[in-house]
């Protein structure tokens, strides 16, 4: 079972959630953007070794705590390594009082109906179990919506349920995140698609399985207003999707209930060559901006 006291936390903490699970795909650019290039790294070993030195940068940062922070997603390589002398996780939690998740995904397959659906997830259960023991509350798990496409998006969503019955049945908690393309030509109309089609099979839950969801945010303000108050959803957060922290934070604070869950809008400004004193004030401002937008209305 989820750990009470966690759920707690995410179902009525007044906070976001950091997005710190950047994997093999991800991680140059992250980097790129923190200041440090290529040429610093010789391998992919070398390349997470740095990328987790800016992940427990951030997380041990006086500014980064569950007063603002309810929850952080981490990437498996994070969960598997210390901060500050403790397993990560478990730092979170009895360090900052921030509930742990675990990107699970391993990426996209290829555009097919207007949606990439999420590839094979080998060696799910043991990922699972061992999560579980090592402290995560909850899972991640992301595949894409580029079109408005009825067949696509009811494929999509099926997907992200039947990994989610999984991950429920490991005692934990799943975040479905069925991203929306900022710069798909029919957004909004893929959107009310997404909720409908979202709505029939959360009516269709049991009644002991909760799920979280990860929106992209949405054209119109509220639309996932009835995803938000149904009774099997712990929370609705928004990913940033490509829009910048301002532009996130301006949308976010019109949708009542919504709450942040931003990894590229959190790091903006971010850089390795600050002195501690600039990247916690820095890093502060960030927290601070998207905390105010999550708790807007």
């Amino acid at each position: 079972m989820p750990n009470a006291e966690q759920k707690q936390k995410i179902a009525a903490g007044q906070g976001f959630i950091a997005a710190l699970d950047q994997s093999g795909g991800s991680t140059p650019k992250a980097l790129r953007l923190y200041g440090v290039s290529e040429e610093r790294y010789a391998n992919d070993d070398e390349m997470f070794d740095l990328i987790h030195e800016m992940r427990s940068r951030i997380a041990t940062s006086p500014a980064f705590t569950g007063d603002k922070v309810i929850g952080a997603i981490l990437f498996e390589k994070t969960m598997d390594r210390d901060i500050a002398g403790k397993p990560s996780a478990q730092f979170l939690w009895e360090e900052r009082g921030v509930v742990p998740f675990l990107k699970i995904d391993k990426g996209l397959e290829e555009e097919a109906n207007g949606v990439q659906l999420m590839k094979p997830i080998p060696g799910l259960s043991e990922l699972l179990t061992r999560a579980a023991d090592k402290g995560i509350f909850g899972t991640k798990e992301r595949s894409v919506i580029h079109a408005a496409n009825p067949e696509g998006i009811a494929a999509n969503v099926a997907q992200q349920f039947e990994l989610g019955a999984q991950v429920v049945e490991h005692g934990l908690v799943p975040i479905l995140e069925p991203e929306i393309n900022i710069n798909a030509p029919d957004k909004a109309e893929a959107e009310a698609l997404l909720r409908d089609e979202i709505l029939k099979r959360l009516d269709a839950l049991p009644g002991t399985s909760d799920v979280m969801l990860k929106l992209t945010l949405p054209e119109e303000a509220n639309l996932y207003k009835p995803l938000i108050d149904h009774p099997r959803v712990l929370k609705v957060v928004a990913l940033s999707g490509g829009y910048s922290r301002e532009e996130a934070n301006t949308r976010l604070a019109q949708n009542t209930g919504m709450v942040a869950s931003f990894s590229r809008a959190l790091t903006e400004g971010l850089s390795d060559d600050q002195s501690d004193s600039e990247f916690n004030e820095t890093l502060g401002s960030a927290i601070g901006s998207i905390h105010a937008a999550s708790v807007a209305g």
